[in-house]
């Protein structure tokens, strides 16, 4: 399977969907057509002015501010297609989307999912910290066993449709922590959240991230 690596800089969420949505589309197209060549998947890299964004399972009780607040906060607010609960997407932010034939990779949505946490742990590892997998929780977290210091440092969440992968995972490099005040990120109101820059103790390297989750999500997809 070829994927086309995209790396669109910082960018209002309401287009990056959109950009998604065509993606998908042409994928969902080219099936349809049953071409010779498979489509080829898409992966965006990018990082959104402040937003919150409401899966389609979520509660919106976990946003814990109300619309004259966000507006004075400079963010913006959308309900979406994606599974999940409420997450927050700002500058800082690694958004990473997948927009991929599931049918070309044998996987299905749950073995897809381990596949996305998988890559940012190992990403991590290349920056000396050490994530983890949570039981009965989506996302990668830090000391996931440990009560009271459990915190989330990467939040997953996709919507699949005829097979084909969109929306997907949002790592905190530099990241202002402060805009998860104002929710129960993912719907949980006794976890913390954290960043990379809050756990090396300076800033992360933005470009080298996205190198390093490039090559581990091409490796783990055997596209390399």
């Amino acid at each position: 399977m070829k994927v086309i690596f995209e790396d669109l800089g910082l960018v209002d969420y309401e287009k990056a969907w959109k950009i998604q949505e065509s993606y998908l589309q042409e994928i969902i197209t080219a099936k349809s057509a049953d071409r010779a060549a498979p489509p080829s998947g898409h992966f965006l890299f990018c990082e959104h002015p402040h937003v919150y964004t409401l899966g389609k399972s979520g509660e919106k009780t976990n946003l814990l501010i109300d619309p004259n607040f966000l507006k004075a906060i400079n963010a913006v607010f959308y309900r979406i297609d994606r599974g999940g609960d409420i997450t927050y997407h700002g500058p800082g932010q690694l958004v990473g989307y997948p927009i991929i034939d599931l049918e070309q990779t044998k996987m299905g949505i749950r073995s897809y999912i381990h596949l996305l946490e998988e890559c940012i742990i190992l990403a991590l590892k290349d920056f000396k910290i050490t994530a983890e997998r949570m039981q009965d929780a989506t996302g990668v977290w830090l000391d996931a066993s440990i009560f009271g210091k459990t915190r989330k440092i990467c939040a997953i969440g996709v919507r699949v449709s005829r097979n084909v992968t969109m929306h997907g995972f949002a790592l905190n490099i530099n990241t202002d922590l402060n805009y998860f005040n104002y929710i129960n990120p993912c719907g949980f109101s006794d976890k913390g959240v954290t960043s990379m820059t809050q756990e090396l103790g300076k800033k992360a390297d933005m470009q080298e991230v996205k190198e390093s989750v490039k090559n581990h999500f091409s490796k783990l997809l055997n596209l390399v």
